[in-house]
Protein backbone atom coordinates (compact mmCIF):
# COMPACT_ATOMS: atom_id res chain seq x y z
CA UNK A 1 0.00 0.00 0.00
CA UNK A 2 1.35 3.06 -0.91
CA UNK A 3 2.01 5.55 2.37
CA UNK A 4 0.06 9.21 1.71
CA UNK A 5 2.82 11.55 1.53
CA UNK A 6 2.93 14.90 3.40
CA UNK A 7 1.01 17.42 0.46
CA UNK A 8 -1.53 14.46 0.91
CA UNK A 9 -1.48 14.99 4.62
CA UNK A 10 -2.19 18.62 4.14
CA UNK A 11 -4.85 18.14 2.23
CA UNK A 12 -6.31 15.80 5.20
CA UNK A 13 -5.93 18.67 7.75
CA UNK A 14 -7.43 21.23 5.76
CA UNK A 15 -10.51 18.38 5.45
CA UNK A 16 -10.48 17.75 8.78
CA UNK A 17 -10.45 21.77 9.33
CA UNK A 18 -13.54 21.56 6.81
CA UNK A 19 -15.25 18.80 9.64
CA UNK A 20 -15.08 16.32 6.74
CA UNK A 21 -12.38 13.70 8.45
CA UNK A 22 -12.56 12.39 12.48
CA UNK A 23 -9.63 13.24 14.44
CA UNK A 24 -9.28 9.37 14.78
CA UNK A 25 -9.46 8.79 10.91
CA UNK A 26 -7.20 11.63 10.13
CA UNK A 27 -4.36 9.84 12.97
CA UNK A 28 -4.95 6.72 11.55
CA UNK A 29 -3.60 8.02 8.27
CA UNK A 30 -1.05 9.57 9.36
CA UNK A 31 0.65 6.82 11.45
CA UNK A 32 0.24 5.29 8.06
CA UNK A 33 2.05 8.04 6.70
CA UNK A 34 4.97 7.01 8.61
CA UNK A 35 4.57 10.38 10.74
CA UNK A 36 4.65 10.17 14.50
CA UNK A 37 1.75 10.62 16.82
CA UNK A 38 3.22 14.00 17.98
CA UNK A 39 3.79 15.37 14.45
CA UNK A 40 0.46 14.16 13.29
CA UNK A 41 -1.05 15.58 16.59
CA UNK A 42 0.47 19.20 16.07
CA UNK A 43 -0.69 19.25 12.63
CA UNK A 44 -3.61 18.15 13.61
CA UNK A 45 -3.77 21.41 15.58
CA UNK A 46 -2.20 23.32 13.69
CA UNK A 47 -4.47 22.88 10.80
CA UNK A 48 -7.34 20.88 11.05
CA UNK A 49 -8.34 22.95 14.57
CA UNK A 50 -7.58 26.43 13.34
CA UNK A 51 -8.81 29.56 15.57
CA UNK A 52 -12.70 29.89 14.96
CA UNK A 53 -13.28 33.54 13.19
CA UNK A 54 -15.71 36.14 12.96
CA UNK A 55 -18.42 36.55 10.14
CA UNK A 56 -21.56 35.58 8.08
CA UNK A 57 -24.97 34.48 8.02
CA UNK A 58 -25.63 31.27 9.69
CA UNK A 59 -29.61 29.22 8.34
CA UNK A 60 -29.99 26.69 10.84
CA UNK A 61 -32.77 24.34 9.76
CA UNK A 62 -34.90 23.17 13.37
CA UNK A 63 -37.11 19.90 12.63
CA UNK A 64 -39.65 20.54 15.68
CA UNK A 65 -41.63 24.21 15.74
CA UNK A 66 -45.04 25.15 16.09
CA UNK A 67 -46.57 28.70 15.11
CA UNK A 68 -48.41 28.29 18.88
CA UNK A 69 -45.04 28.71 20.18
CA UNK A 70 -44.29 31.76 22.54
CA UNK A 71 -41.15 33.33 24.66
CA UNK A 72 -42.36 32.28 27.81
CA UNK A 73 -39.61 30.11 29.59
CA UNK A 74 -42.18 28.14 31.72
CA UNK A 75 -43.76 26.82 27.93
CA UNK A 76 -40.52 25.70 26.28
CA UNK A 77 -41.51 22.23 24.89
CA UNK A 78 -40.57 22.66 21.12
CA UNK A 79 -36.88 22.61 20.02
CA UNK A 80 -37.61 25.83 18.32
CA UNK A 81 -37.93 27.15 21.40
CA UNK A 82 -35.49 25.44 22.96
CA UNK A 83 -32.71 26.58 20.40
CA UNK A 84 -34.16 30.48 20.29
CA UNK A 85 -33.53 29.66 24.41
CA UNK A 86 -29.96 28.96 24.02
CA UNK A 87 -29.44 31.93 21.40
CA UNK A 88 -30.76 34.63 22.68
CA UNK A 89 -31.01 34.04 26.50
CA UNK A 90 -28.59 32.85 29.31
CA UNK A 91 -28.39 30.60 32.41
CA UNK A 92 -26.33 30.61 34.95
CA UNK A 93 -24.48 27.28 34.42
CA UNK A 94 -24.13 25.18 30.97
CA UNK A 95 -23.59 22.04 29.85
CA UNK A 96 -19.59 22.42 27.45
CA UNK A 97 -18.35 20.53 24.82
CA UNK A 98 -16.98 17.92 26.98
CA UNK A 99 -20.31 17.46 29.01
CA UNK A 100 -18.43 18.75 32.32
CA UNK A 101 -21.03 21.77 34.20
CA UNK A 102 -19.40 25.35 32.99
CA UNK A 103 -20.43 29.08 33.61
CA UNK A 104 -22.80 30.82 32.11
CA UNK A 105 -24.20 34.26 33.68
CA UNK A 106 -22.87 32.31 37.21
CA UNK A 107 -19.07 32.98 37.21
CA UNK A 108 -18.77 30.44 40.60
CA UNK A 109 -20.77 28.97 42.48
CA UNK A 110 -20.63 26.74 45.98
CA UNK A 111 -22.87 24.59 48.29
CA UNK A 112 -22.87 24.35 51.91
CA UNK A 113 -21.67 21.03 53.67
CA UNK A 114 -25.33 19.81 53.53
CA UNK A 115 -26.24 20.73 50.27
CA UNK A 116 -28.96 22.57 51.53
CA UNK A 117 -27.74 25.98 50.55
CA UNK A 118 -25.86 27.26 47.03
CA UNK A 119 -24.66 30.67 46.38
CA UNK A 120 -23.58 31.62 42.73
CA UNK A 121 -21.49 34.84 41.67
CA UNK A 122 -23.50 36.35 39.31
CA UNK A 123 -21.00 38.13 35.86
CA UNK A 124 -20.75 41.86 36.43
CA UNK A 125 -20.27 42.72 32.81
CA UNK A 126 -23.22 40.99 31.00
CA UNK A 127 -26.23 42.69 30.03
CA UNK A 128 -29.40 42.42 28.45
CA UNK A 129 -29.99 43.10 24.52
CA UNK A 130 -32.45 46.32 25.91
CA UNK A 131 -28.59 47.52 27.96
CA UNK A 132 -30.02 47.42 31.43
CA UNK A 133 -27.53 45.00 33.41
CA UNK A 134 -28.33 41.37 34.32
CA UNK A 135 -28.57 41.38 38.44
CA UNK A 136 -29.50 39.20 41.02
CA UNK A 137 -33.32 40.74 41.25
CA UNK A 138 -33.54 39.31 37.48
CA UNK A 139 -32.09 35.55 38.47
CA UNK A 140 -34.70 35.90 41.27
CA UNK A 141 -37.55 36.89 39.32
CA UNK A 142 -36.87 34.62 36.83
CA UNK A 143 -36.62 31.46 39.06
CA UNK A 144 -39.90 32.53 41.31
CA UNK A 145 -41.41 32.78 37.54
CA UNK A 146 -41.47 28.67 37.95
CA UNK A 147 -42.32 28.55 41.77
CA UNK A 148 -45.64 29.08 43.82
CA UNK A 149 -48.79 27.93 43.76
CA UNK A 150 -50.23 30.39 40.92
CA UNK A 151 -47.28 28.77 38.59
CA UNK A 152 -48.01 26.97 35.53
CA UNK A 153 -44.58 26.24 34.75
CA UNK A 154 -43.49 23.23 33.22
CA UNK A 155 -40.26 23.53 35.76
CA UNK A 156 -42.20 24.21 39.02
CA UNK A 157 -41.15 20.50 40.28
CA UNK A 158 -37.61 21.23 39.89
CA UNK A 159 -38.07 23.81 42.05
CA UNK A 160 -40.57 22.55 45.07
CA UNK A 161 -37.88 22.21 47.26
CA UNK A 162 -36.36 25.83 46.65
CA UNK A 163 -37.47 27.37 49.89
CA UNK A 164 -36.20 31.02 49.22
CA UNK A 165 -33.92 32.75 46.77
CA UNK A 166 -31.97 36.14 47.97
CA UNK A 167 -29.35 38.82 46.99
CA UNK A 168 -26.37 39.93 48.33
CA UNK A 169 -25.83 43.08 46.37
CA UNK A 170 -26.31 42.98 42.83
CA UNK A 171 -24.35 40.02 41.77
CA UNK A 172 -24.30 37.17 44.27
CA UNK A 173 -27.49 35.17 44.40
CA UNK A 174 -28.26 32.29 47.52
CA UNK A 175 -30.80 29.47 46.62
CA UNK A 176 -32.25 28.21 50.05
CA UNK A 177 -33.79 24.45 50.13
CA UNK A 178 -35.73 21.94 52.68
CA UNK A 179 -33.47 19.41 52.07
CA UNK A 180 -29.74 18.94 50.31
CA UNK A 181 -30.00 18.73 46.59
CA UNK A 182 -25.95 17.87 45.15
CA UNK A 183 -27.04 18.71 41.66
CA UNK A 184 -28.38 21.77 42.25
CA UNK A 185 -25.52 23.35 39.85
CA UNK A 186 -26.66 20.98 36.77
CA UNK A 187 -30.48 21.89 37.85
CA UNK A 188 -29.58 25.17 36.53
CA UNK A 189 -29.25 24.05 32.84
CA UNK A 190 -32.71 23.34 32.35
CA UNK A 191 -33.71 24.97 29.45
CA UNK A 192 -37.06 26.52 31.63
CA UNK A 193 -34.69 28.01 34.10
CA UNK A 194 -33.70 31.03 31.43
CA UNK A 195 -32.99 34.49 33.17
CA UNK A 196 -35.20 37.13 32.01
CA UNK A 197 -35.36 40.90 32.58
CA UNK A 198 -37.52 41.61 36.40
CA UNK A 199 -40.23 44.22 36.34
CA UNK A 200 -40.82 46.26 39.25
CA UNK A 201 -43.33 43.64 41.29
CA UNK A 202 -41.01 40.92 40.78
CA UNK A 203 -42.36 39.09 37.67
CA UNK A 204 -40.60 38.99 34.89
CA UNK A 205 -40.28 40.63 31.41
CA UNK A 206 -40.78 37.33 28.90
CA UNK A 207 -43.21 38.94 26.49
CA UNK A 208 -40.39 41.31 25.01
CA UNK A 209 -37.87 38.46 24.23
CA UNK A 210 -34.92 40.48 25.62
CA UNK A 211 -32.20 38.61 26.62
CA UNK A 212 -28.98 38.46 27.58
CA UNK A 213 -27.60 35.79 25.33
CA UNK A 214 -25.21 35.41 22.80
CA UNK A 215 -27.74 36.71 19.82
CA UNK A 216 -30.65 39.45 20.05
CA UNK A 217 -33.87 39.05 18.08
CA UNK A 218 -34.61 41.12 15.27
CA UNK A 219 -37.94 39.49 14.02
CA UNK A 220 -39.80 36.03 15.10
CA UNK A 221 -42.16 34.35 12.93
CA UNK A 222 -42.95 31.58 15.00
CA UNK A 223 -43.61 27.98 13.52
CA UNK A 224 -41.62 29.41 10.15
CA UNK A 225 -38.53 31.80 10.99
CA UNK A 226 -36.84 33.75 13.23
CA UNK A 227 -33.97 36.11 12.39
CA UNK A 228 -31.12 36.87 15.23
CA UNK A 229 -28.00 39.00 14.96
CA UNK A 230 -24.92 39.34 17.64
CA UNK A 231 -25.33 40.58 21.00
CA UNK A 232 -21.96 42.96 20.87
CA UNK A 233 -22.43 43.05 24.81
CA UNK A 234 -22.54 39.14 25.59
CA UNK A 235 -20.70 38.14 28.34
CA UNK A 236 -19.26 34.36 27.24
CA UNK A 237 -17.11 33.12 24.12
CA UNK A 238 -18.06 32.58 21.17
CA UNK A 239 -20.72 34.06 18.60
CA UNK A 240 -18.59 33.95 15.84
CA UNK A 241 -21.75 34.91 13.13
CA UNK A 242 -22.57 38.08 12.78
CA UNK A 243 -26.43 36.92 12.24
CA UNK A 244 -28.18 33.95 12.41
CA UNK A 245 -31.85 32.51 11.37
CA UNK A 246 -33.47 29.62 12.77
CA UNK A 247 -35.88 27.84 9.84
CA UNK A 248 -38.33 25.67 10.79
CA UNK A 249 -38.35 22.50 8.33
CA UNK A 250 -40.62 20.25 9.81
CA UNK A 251 -41.13 17.95 6.99
CA UNK A 252 -37.68 15.58 6.89
CA UNK A 253 -37.42 15.79 2.82
CA UNK A 254 -37.71 19.44 3.01
CA UNK A 255 -35.43 19.67 5.51
CA UNK A 256 -32.50 17.31 3.96
CA UNK A 257 -32.87 19.21 0.89
CA UNK A 258 -32.35 22.41 2.23
CA UNK A 259 -28.99 21.22 3.37
CA UNK A 260 -27.81 19.32 0.37
CA UNK A 261 -28.57 22.56 -1.81
CA UNK A 262 -26.66 24.95 0.75
CA UNK A 263 -29.92 26.78 1.57
CA UNK A 264 -29.59 25.99 4.95
CA UNK A 265 -26.34 25.22 6.72
CA UNK A 266 -26.98 23.36 9.75
CA UNK A 267 -29.63 21.09 10.37
CA UNK A 268 -30.92 19.52 13.79
CA UNK A 269 -32.56 15.85 12.87
CA UNK A 270 -31.95 13.72 9.35
CA UNK A 271 -33.41 11.13 8.06
CA UNK A 272 -31.14 7.89 9.37
CA UNK A 273 -32.58 5.74 6.26
CA UNK A 274 -30.43 8.48 4.18
CA UNK A 275 -27.63 8.95 6.37
CA UNK A 276 -25.12 6.18 4.40
CA UNK A 277 -26.27 8.37 0.94
CA UNK A 278 -25.64 11.75 3.01
CA UNK A 279 -22.21 10.70 4.32
CA UNK A 280 -20.79 10.21 0.35
CA UNK A 281 -21.49 13.81 -0.41
CA UNK A 282 -18.29 15.69 0.38
CA UNK A 283 -20.07 19.02 1.45
CA UNK A 284 -22.09 17.34 4.49
CA UNK A 285 -20.82 16.45 7.57
CA UNK A 286 -22.92 14.10 9.57
CA UNK A 287 -22.44 13.83 13.60
CA UNK A 288 -23.76 11.03 15.29
CA UNK A 289 -23.27 11.29 18.97
CA UNK A 290 -24.87 9.26 21.79
CA UNK A 291 -26.34 10.60 24.50
CA UNK A 292 -29.48 10.76 26.89
CA UNK A 293 -32.09 11.85 24.79
CA UNK A 294 -34.38 8.75 24.73
CA UNK A 295 -37.91 8.06 22.62
CA UNK A 296 -40.64 7.00 25.65
CA UNK A 297 -44.33 5.75 25.02
CA UNK A 298 -46.50 6.77 27.67
CA UNK A 299 -49.43 4.81 28.57
CA UNK A 300 -51.82 7.15 30.55
CA UNK A 301 -51.72 5.05 34.42
CA UNK A 302 -54.78 6.14 35.20
CA UNK A 303 -56.82 5.20 32.43
CA UNK A 304 -58.19 1.81 31.20
CA UNK A 305 -56.46 -0.69 29.94
CA UNK A 306 -53.30 0.78 31.03
CA UNK A 307 -54.34 0.98 34.46
CA UNK A 308 -53.54 -2.99 34.53
CA UNK A 309 -49.80 -2.99 35.36
CA UNK A 310 -49.97 -6.48 33.38
CA UNK A 311 -51.70 -4.60 30.57
CA UNK A 312 -48.15 -2.24 30.87
CA UNK A 313 -45.94 -5.37 31.19
CA UNK A 314 -47.30 -7.05 28.26
CA UNK A 315 -47.32 -3.86 25.73
CA UNK A 316 -43.81 -3.90 27.05
CA UNK A 317 -42.74 -7.60 26.15
CA UNK A 318 -44.99 -6.97 22.80
CA UNK A 319 -42.00 -4.50 21.31
CA UNK A 320 -38.93 -6.30 19.51
CA UNK A 321 -36.27 -3.13 20.39
CA UNK A 322 -33.31 -5.24 18.24
CA UNK A 323 -35.44 -4.86 15.45
CA UNK A 324 -36.21 -1.69 15.81
CA UNK A 325 -32.82 -0.35 16.72
CA UNK A 326 -31.68 -1.81 13.60
CA UNK A 327 -34.35 -1.09 10.71
CA UNK A 328 -35.72 2.46 12.34
CA UNK A 329 -32.31 4.12 14.43
CA UNK A 330 -30.10 2.12 11.89
CA UNK A 331 -27.95 1.28 15.08
CA UNK A 332 -27.42 5.07 16.28
CA UNK A 333 -29.32 4.04 19.22
CA UNK A 334 -28.66 2.55 22.90
CA UNK A 335 -31.26 -0.28 23.74
CA UNK A 336 -33.40 0.98 26.77
CA UNK A 337 -35.23 -1.22 29.42
CA UNK A 338 -38.38 1.03 30.64
CA UNK A 339 -36.68 2.91 32.94
CA UNK A 340 -35.42 6.58 32.24
CA UNK A 341 -31.73 6.31 33.09
CA UNK A 342 -29.34 6.41 29.89
CA UNK A 343 -25.57 4.78 30.45
CA UNK A 344 -24.38 8.63 29.66
CA UNK A 345 -25.58 10.00 32.85
CA UNK A 346 -23.89 9.16 36.17
CA UNK A 347 -25.61 6.07 38.71
CA UNK A 348 -26.03 3.80 35.81
CA UNK A 349 -27.45 0.67 37.56
CA UNK A 350 -25.71 -1.93 35.73
CA UNK A 351 -26.62 -5.72 35.48
CA UNK A 352 -30.48 -4.97 35.59
CA UNK A 353 -32.20 -8.08 33.56
CA UNK A 354 -32.52 -6.38 29.61
CA UNK A 355 -36.73 -7.02 29.12
CA UNK A 356 -36.55 -8.89 25.65
CA UNK A 357 -39.51 -9.55 22.78
CA UNK A 358 -41.58 -12.42 24.39
CA UNK A 359 -44.89 -12.06 22.91
CA UNK A 360 -45.83 -15.62 24.42
CA UNK A 361 -45.41 -14.39 27.74
CA UNK A 362 -47.07 -10.80 26.86
CA UNK A 363 -50.33 -13.37 25.91
CA UNK A 364 -50.17 -15.08 29.17
CA UNK A 365 -50.24 -11.64 30.89
CA UNK A 366 -52.69 -10.05 28.99
CA UNK A 367 -54.95 -13.51 29.77
CA UNK A 368 -54.65 -13.12 33.14
CA UNK A 369 -55.85 -9.12 33.20
CA UNK A 370 -58.87 -10.23 31.74
CA UNK A 371 -57.76 -8.40 28.08
CA UNK A 372 -57.26 -10.63 25.61
CA UNK A 373 -57.77 -9.19 21.94
CA UNK A 374 -56.65 -5.74 23.22
CA UNK A 375 -57.17 -2.94 20.72
CA UNK A 376 -55.79 0.52 21.46
CA UNK A 377 -54.70 3.61 19.76
CA UNK A 378 -50.99 5.00 19.54
CA UNK A 379 -50.43 8.56 18.69
CA UNK A 380 -46.97 9.52 16.62
CA UNK A 381 -45.76 12.17 14.01
CA UNK A 382 -43.00 12.90 11.72
CA UNK A 383 -41.26 15.38 13.03
CA UNK A 384 -40.79 13.74 16.56
CA UNK A 385 -37.38 11.72 15.31
CA UNK A 386 -36.55 10.47 12.09
CA UNK A 387 -38.63 7.20 11.00
CA UNK A 388 -41.34 7.80 14.16
CA UNK A 389 -44.41 6.86 12.36
CA UNK A 390 -42.27 3.91 10.54
CA UNK A 391 -41.58 2.76 14.22
CA UNK A 392 -45.13 3.01 15.57
CA UNK A 393 -46.10 0.13 12.26
CA UNK A 394 -43.44 -2.11 13.19
CA UNK A 395 -44.54 -2.16 16.59
CA UNK A 396 -48.19 -2.61 15.71
CA UNK A 397 -46.50 -5.78 13.33
CA UNK A 398 -44.85 -6.84 16.29
CA UNK A 399 -47.07 -6.52 19.29
CA UNK A 400 -49.98 -8.78 16.85
CA UNK A 401 -48.17 -12.04 17.54
CA UNK A 402 -49.41 -11.06 21.37
CA UNK A 403 -52.46 -10.72 19.73
CA UNK A 404 -52.75 -6.85 20.31
CA UNK A 405 -54.00 -4.92 17.65
CA UNK A 406 -52.33 -1.49 17.50
CA UNK A 407 -54.13 1.57 15.74
CA UNK A 408 -51.67 4.13 14.30
CA UNK A 409 -52.53 7.47 14.71
CA UNK A 410 -50.72 9.59 12.75
CA UNK A 411 -51.00 13.56 14.42
CA UNK A 412 -50.50 16.63 12.95
CA UNK A 413 -46.88 18.06 13.18
CA UNK A 414 -47.70 20.95 14.08
CA UNK A 415 -49.17 21.13 17.74
CA UNK A 416 -48.27 17.73 19.12
CA UNK A 417 -46.81 18.53 22.10
CA UNK A 418 -49.60 21.21 22.93
CA UNK A 419 -52.35 18.73 21.58
CA UNK A 420 -51.27 15.32 21.92
CA UNK A 421 -48.12 15.09 24.64
CA UNK A 422 -50.15 14.11 27.91
CA UNK A 423 -53.23 14.27 26.51
CA UNK A 424 -53.60 10.90 24.56
CA UNK A 425 -53.38 7.56 26.94
CA UNK A 426 -50.66 6.22 24.28
CA UNK A 427 -48.49 8.25 22.77
CA UNK A 428 -44.50 8.59 21.47
CA UNK A 429 -42.95 11.19 22.78
CA UNK A 430 -39.15 12.70 22.40
CA UNK A 431 -37.06 13.77 25.06
CA UNK A 432 -33.52 15.62 25.27
CA UNK A 433 -31.06 14.53 27.23
CA UNK A 434 -31.16 15.38 30.97
CA UNK A 435 -27.71 15.81 32.70
CA UNK A 436 -28.55 13.85 35.45
CA UNK A 437 -31.22 10.73 36.56
CA UNK A 438 -33.03 13.09 39.24
CA UNK A 439 -33.56 15.94 37.04
CA UNK A 440 -35.12 13.58 34.68
CA UNK A 441 -37.34 11.62 37.04
CA UNK A 442 -38.16 14.91 39.00
CA UNK A 443 -39.19 16.17 35.58
CA UNK A 444 -41.23 13.64 34.26
CA UNK A 445 -41.52 10.76 36.64
CA UNK A 446 -42.29 12.15 40.08
CA UNK A 447 -45.81 12.12 41.79
CA UNK A 448 -46.94 15.55 41.05
CA UNK A 449 -44.77 16.31 38.01
CA UNK A 450 -46.48 18.62 35.47
CA UNK A 451 -44.63 16.64 32.99
CA UNK A 452 -45.49 13.14 34.57
CA UNK A 453 -46.71 11.93 31.06
CA UNK A 454 -47.57 8.20 32.61
CA UNK A 455 -49.39 9.93 34.86
CA UNK A 456 -47.75 6.70 37.06
CA UNK A 457 -47.48 6.74 41.41
CA UNK A 458 -45.73 4.94 42.82
CA UNK A 459 -44.99 5.77 46.93
CA UNK A 460 -41.64 3.95 47.05
CA UNK A 461 -39.81 5.63 43.96
CA UNK A 462 -41.01 8.96 45.04
CA UNK A 463 -39.66 8.15 48.51
CA UNK A 464 -36.44 7.10 47.04
CA UNK A 465 -36.47 10.42 44.71
CA UNK A 466 -36.30 12.23 47.56
CA UNK A 467 -33.37 10.42 49.22
CA UNK A 468 -31.24 9.97 46.44
CA UNK A 469 -31.63 13.92 45.99
CA UNK A 470 -30.07 14.95 49.12
CA UNK A 471 -27.42 12.02 49.17
CA UNK A 472 -23.88 12.68 49.40
CA UNK A 473 -22.22 9.21 49.62
CA UNK A 474 -22.82 8.22 45.65
CA UNK A 475 -22.58 4.44 46.22
CA UNK A 476 -25.66 4.96 48.79
CA UNK A 477 -27.03 7.71 46.23
CA UNK A 478 -26.44 4.54 42.97
CA UNK A 479 -28.36 1.95 44.87
CA UNK A 480 -31.08 4.08 45.14
CA UNK A 481 -30.98 4.91 41.57
CA UNK A 482 -31.23 1.11 40.87
CA UNK A 483 -33.84 0.31 42.85
CA UNK A 484 -35.56 3.11 41.51
CA UNK A 485 -34.55 1.73 37.93
CA UNK A 486 -36.45 -1.53 38.93
CA UNK A 487 -39.51 0.22 40.09
CA UNK A 488 -39.86 1.67 36.87
CA UNK A 489 -39.31 -1.22 34.46
CA UNK A 490 -41.50 -3.68 37.00
CA UNK A 491 -44.25 -1.17 37.45
CA UNK A 492 -43.67 2.00 35.58
CA UNK A 493 -45.80 3.30 32.41
CA UNK A 494 -43.77 4.04 30.28
CA UNK A 495 -41.70 1.67 27.22
CA UNK A 496 -38.33 3.42 26.35
CA UNK A 497 -37.45 0.81 23.58
CA UNK A 498 -34.02 3.20 23.11
CA UNK A 499 -31.71 6.36 24.00
CA UNK A 500 -31.57 7.70 20.37
CA UNK A 501 -28.12 9.25 19.28
CA UNK A 502 -27.88 13.08 18.39
CA UNK A 503 -27.40 12.54 14.85
CA UNK A 504 -27.00 16.36 13.27
CA UNK A 505 -25.42 17.31 10.00
CA UNK A 506 -24.00 20.57 8.76
CA UNK A 507 -22.38 21.73 5.42
CA UNK A 508 -18.58 21.10 5.31
CA UNK A 509 -17.81 25.48 4.84
CA UNK A 510 -18.99 25.01 8.95
CA UNK A 511 -16.05 24.51 11.36
CA UNK A 512 -16.98 22.56 14.73
CA UNK A 513 -15.21 21.91 17.91
CA UNK A 514 -13.51 19.00 18.48
CA UNK A 515 -15.65 18.07 21.18
CA UNK A 516 -19.99 19.22 20.98
CA UNK A 517 -22.14 18.38 24.04
CA UNK A 518 -24.46 15.49 23.92
CA UNK A 519 -27.35 17.15 25.95
CA UNK A 520 -29.36 18.46 22.89
CA UNK A 521 -28.77 18.04 19.13
CA UNK A 522 -26.21 20.63 17.36
CA UNK A 523 -23.84 21.15 20.11
CA UNK A 524 -26.19 21.59 23.32
CA UNK A 525 -28.34 23.39 21.10
CA UNK A 526 -25.64 26.16 21.09
CA UNK A 527 -24.21 26.00 17.49
CA UNK A 528 -24.97 29.39 16.67
CA UNK A 529 -22.34 30.37 19.11
CA UNK A 530 -19.90 27.40 19.00
CA UNK A 531 -19.59 27.10 15.33
CA UNK A 532 -18.20 29.54 13.14
CA UNK A 533 -17.71 29.35 9.35
CA UNK A 534 -14.33 28.12 8.02
CA UNK A 535 -13.94 29.10 4.61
Amino acid sequence: MTKPSRINMDRLAHEARRGSISRRDFLNTAAAAGMTTTAATGLWTSKAHAQPKSGGHFRWGLHDGNSADTHDPGTYLSRQQIYLAHTHRSYLTMINGDGSLGPDLATAWEASDDASEWTFELNPNAVFHSGRPVTANDVIASFNHHRGDASTSAAKALLTDVTDITSDGDHTVTFTLSRGNADLGWLMTDYHLAICPANEDGTIDWQSGDGSGPYKIDNVDWGVQISLSRHDGWHGEGAYFDSVDLIVLNDPNARQTALVTGDVHAVSLIELKTMALLQRDPNIVIHNIPSAGAITMPMHCDTAPFDNVDVRNALKLAINREEIIEKIAFGAATMGNDFHHSPAQPYWPEGIEQRTYDPDQAKSLLAKAGAEGLTINLSTADSLFSGAVDMAVLYQEQARAAGININVVREPNDGYYSEVWLKKPFQMVSWGARPTPDVMYTLAYKDDAAWNESRWQNERFNELLLQAKSELDDGLRAEMYREMATLARDDGGTIIPFFNNFVYANRANVGTPEQMAASWENDGARAASRWWFAD
